[in-house]
């Protein structure tokens, strides 16, 4: 389910909160489904459970996670309670951040752009692929004219 890089630079809790985020947005834990205990997790990824413990707390108070003690901790919902992370502005912010960093890599245009539709795939399947839709319409959405 998931996996850690001892060797990045990203802090290992920060890993975890990202691992676990997209398996929730992906629906490989569905609301109600129980995630692997602190001590189960932090023994399968070979690390400290303290990490495992802040990043599950970081998701609790993101409201994607409830921990029960003694009961372990589940999926309360699919979308983040709504607030001020949850904000277009911020999201805009980390799509900019991430679209730097594939520039920075030297990532092509055209890399970044099947990089982002295979993500769209993974994230909303059975919905029309951005590449159609881009066929029919502008890059801004406008109706392409014959020019």
């Amino acid at each position: 389910m998931l996996t850690v890089r001892l060797d990045s630079a990203v802090p290992l809790t920060d890993q975890l909160v990202a691992g676990l985020r997209g398996a929730i947005a992906r629906c490989e834990v569905a609301p109600g489904g129980r995630l692997p205990t602190v001590r189960q997790l932090a023994a399968d990824l070979g690390i400290h459970m303290n990490t495992v413990a802040r990043a599950y707390r970081t998701l609790e108070g993101q409201g994607l996670v409830t921990t029960v003690r003694g009961r372990g901790t589940v999926v309360a919902a699919n979308t983040e309670r709504p607030g001020p992370r949850t904000e277009g502005a911020e999201v805009a912010s980390r799509v900019a951040g991430a679209l730097a960093d594939a520039r920075l890599a030297g990532l092509t245009r055209a890399n970044v752009e099947r990089l982002v539709e295979d993500a769209l795939d993974v994230l909303w399947p059975g919905t029309p692929s951005a590449a159609l839709s881009r066929a029919h319409t502008g890059r801004k959405g406008r109706k392409e004219t014959g020019r």
